[in-house]
């Protein structure tokens, strides 16, 4: 046989990433449809990039290969110039699927992946188009874990959670909308386990007080309990979770319903031994479950959670769990890396807040970010002050007087004379007329901002239009606050620009 005549393609896959692009309600007015063209979350620029650039790369330096990309219907033209331009130098293989979705309705998680179940015929790890990670938190170390975890220990799934962001109190604008709660979770850190999840259901429940299982304190006497960690929403999985979602049909969110049932299963016996043709299916891996079982790093947990047991045990054991040979054959795991703040900066880009912290972030260590080419340089006022940490995107227009400071200009821009922009973010396409004044702003593409304007923490939708003279702050400016504005009395033809 010459091996050099096998083709790569005959090697099976090990995992398949799906990538999950919905509509991105959480960070309207940015991603409200400017006339009838769709503006997707997963197109929305961090440092000038789209957020999707980052996903792709993320998966591309893993080894994985193959992806499953789901959009909203919609969204599809616009997703599929990007992944088919140059703007991309990804290798991956990309399938992008669709779904019918109204943006006032969202399908969950688990409805897609039974939807798509098909074309996933191997291990899979689900991606959100939104989670940005550090270059210390590559998606290897995740699959990694699993990939142990699965053989050792009967693992179905490996989370990532980080280290919650915690805003400025005076950058804070209420106007915005809050930010998502981080929900308490347990795990246990000596094996890299995810005990517990606390529910919107369990709060209903029980406002005050955690509901918890003897049976998982006995198993995990030293528990760690946090209320400051969010979830990633990147889960590495096995094959067979598909085929218990088909079981479990009335699950839709999978970090709301999904994960939470999972974690309680690993400590109910009965549940395991109901479901363990799907979650624990005969496969050959005895050589290699005795020889992980043997490893020094297992053994070391195994002897450091021996005496702990019982040295701090005030609960006798379950009976639950007196057989170890049977929960050997029954095991269950759901495992857990926490990613700590002072590890790298890692953040979901599902709320404007987050998505101008990003993009703040994106800007440190960055100096004068100008555009590479002379020709689009030179649209760039000798006289005009821009300071080091500052991106300007490519053919954009700065004219004579005007002021940058920390803020990222997108594309084809037009800054007129003498302009002052602080601490904002402005997407393709805006126009910033002579003596206007930005600060602390996210602008939507297509923003137009009349001259002598200022705006101060302000966000707009894409193709939004500030009058001459006018004075905002704090402000989430959607079209449809404007035109009805135009049917009390301005003009028609504003009417028709900002409508398309």
């Amino acid at each position: 046989m010459d091996i050099d005549s096998v083709k790569l393609d005959s090697v099976k896959r090990e995992f398949l990433a799906i990538v999950l692009a919905g509509f991105g309600n959480e960070l309207l007015p940015l991603t409200g449809d400017y006339g009838d063209e769709p503006c997707p979350k997963a197109l929305l620029p961090v440092a000038n990039k789209p957020m999707l650039e980052y996903t792709l790369s993320w998966i591309e330096k893993s080894g994985i290969r193959d992806v499953l990309l789901i959009c909203p219907t919609s969204h599809r033209p616009s997703i599929y110039h990007y992944i088919h331009s140059d703007v991309t130098s990804s290798s991956l293989r990309i399938d992008l699927q669709t779904f019918d979705e109204s943006q006032d309705g969202g399908v969950g998680t688990c409805t897609l992946l039974r939807h798509f179940s098909s074309r996933v015929p191997e291990d899979f790890v689900v991606v959100p188009c939104d989670f940005i990670p550090p270059p210390t938190l590559p998606l290897s170390m995740l699959l990694n874990k699993f990939r142990v975890d699965s053989v050792a220990e009967g693992c179905v799934a490996t989370t990532c959670w980080y280290s919650a962001y915690k805003p400025d109190k005076a950058a804070l604008v209420d106007e915005w909308g809050p930010l998502p709660a981080p929900s308490p979770i347990i795990w246990d850190d000596l094996t890299g386990t995810l005990l517990y999840i606390d529910t919107s259901d369990d709060v209903d429940r029980n406002t005050d007080e955690l509901e918890l299982r003897m049976a998982m304190l006995s198993r995990h006497p030293r528990a760690i309990l946090s209320s400051s960690l969010q979830d990633s929403h990147v889960y590495v999985c096995r094959r067979s979770v598909l085929d218990l979602l088909h079981i479990k049909r009335h699950f839709d969110g999978f970090r709301q319903e999904f994960l939470p049932w999972l974690c309680r299963v690993q400590y109910q016996r009965a549940k395991r031994e109901k479901y363990k043709h799907v979650l624990n299916p005969v496969i050959d891996t005895t050589s290699q479950r005795l020889a992980l079982r043997h490893s020094t790093l297992l053994s070391r947990r195994l002897e450091l959670a021996g005496p702990i047991q019982e040295s701090t045990m005030s609960i006798p054991p379950s009976p639950t769990d007196s057989d170890a040979e049977q929960d050997l054959k029954t095991g269950l795991k759901i495992g857990v890396v926490i990613h700590r703040a002072e590890s790298g900066f890692a953040l979901r880009v599902n709320t404007v807040h987050n998505f101008l912290e990003i993009n703040r972030r994106a800007l440190n260590g960055v100096t004068y970010a100008l555009p590479s080419d002379p020709k689009n340089r030179s649209l760039i006022d000798q006289k005009a002050q821009i300071a080091s940490d500052t991106i300007i995107g490519d053919f954009t227009q700065v004219s004579e007087r005007t002021t940058i400071k920390k803020s990222i200009i997108g594309r084809h821009c037009v800054i007129g004379k003498g302009a002052k922009i602080s601490a904002s973010v402005l997407l393709d396409h805006c126009v910033i007329e002579d003596g206007a004044k930005l600060d602390g702003c996210i602008l939507g593409k297509n923003t137009k901002v009349g001259t002598k304007s200022e705006l101060a923490r302000c966000v707009t939708q894409a193709g939004y239009d500030i009058g001459p003279g006018d004075i905002v702050k704090g402000e989430k400016l959607d079209i449809s606050d404007w035109t009805a504005a135009v049917g009390d009395g301005i003009e028609g033809d504003e009417s028709s620009e900002c409508d398309g």
